[in-house]
């Protein structure tokens, strides 16, 4: 298992029924993780890698007030794209809209990544993003290094380190948890989007959390049809 501590200074990820405006979640869900883990090893299939665990966690920080706090949130006015009238290009018509947004502002993370169940054959994930932080020369990518938005790139990525040890807050699969976040995201429609359900727990950000409470990366399962008899 490996563990990174992520910094973004601005972010937003969208909940996924968020449509006038848009709502953030506190955290990235696994499924973001896990994109942008394959962007930093530079791997453009995303199935490469089904199997690996992905756990985010929230690291907080001591606010004015000495209290241990997340990130601060702002809403934003910007134009967003839509895909309202078939016949208008992307961004133009009724396909462009000014909407609020929500933003996290200050955004540090720890991202616990385990690769014991991949099936694919050659490195594992694990070990391709340890070679991109000890020898990142080794490393053949492309394009900015963002989580969530391409727009909202990523200020630091490392190791977690025995220094890092303080509160945080870890999205971990609960049986009866109170939050779902996708896994899996169908980009075409959202038949195939899979979701972990889990909660936010208290956590040490320098600790690892426990193998089979981390949610796994893995599409849906195909749909079976039915013959009627």
């Amino acid at each position: 298992m490996i563990g990174l501590k992520v910094v973004v200074p601005v972010a937003c990820f969208r909940k996924g029924f968020a449509r006038e405006f848009w709502e953030t979640e506190e955290l990235p869900p696994p499924a973001t993780c896990y994109g942008f883990l394959l962007s930093l090893v530079g791997e453009v299939d995303r199935r490469r890698h089904v199997g690996a665990r992905v756990a985010p966690g929230l690291i907080l920080r001591a606010d004015s007030n000495g209290r241990s706090a997340g990130p601060n949130r702002s809403a934003v006015l910007r134009t967003l794209w839509r895909v309202k009238e078939k016949k208008s290009a992307s961004g133009a018509g009724g396909n462009s809209r000014p909407d609020f947004q929500e933003l996290l502002t200050g955004v540090h993370l720890a991202v616990w990544l385990d690769s014991t169940e991949e099936g694919g054959s050659g490195p594992s994930l694990e070990a391709r993003v340890a070679t991109a932080l000890d020898h990142p020369e080794r490393i053949d990518r492309f394009g900015g290094l963002s989580l969530g938005e391409s727009t909202h790139l990523v200020d630091e990525v490392r190791r977690l380190r025995p220094g890092d040890a303080g509160p945080a807050r870890a999205y971990l699969l609960a049986d009866r948890g109170r939050l779902s976040l996708p896994v899996w995201v169908d980009h075409v429609g959202s038949t195939g989007t899979r979701y972990a359900c889990g909660d936010l727990e208290p956590w040490d950000s320098a600790a690892s959390p426990p193998l089979d409470r981390m949610p796994l990366i893995a599409p849906a399962p195909p749909a079976t049809k039915s013959t009627a008899t």
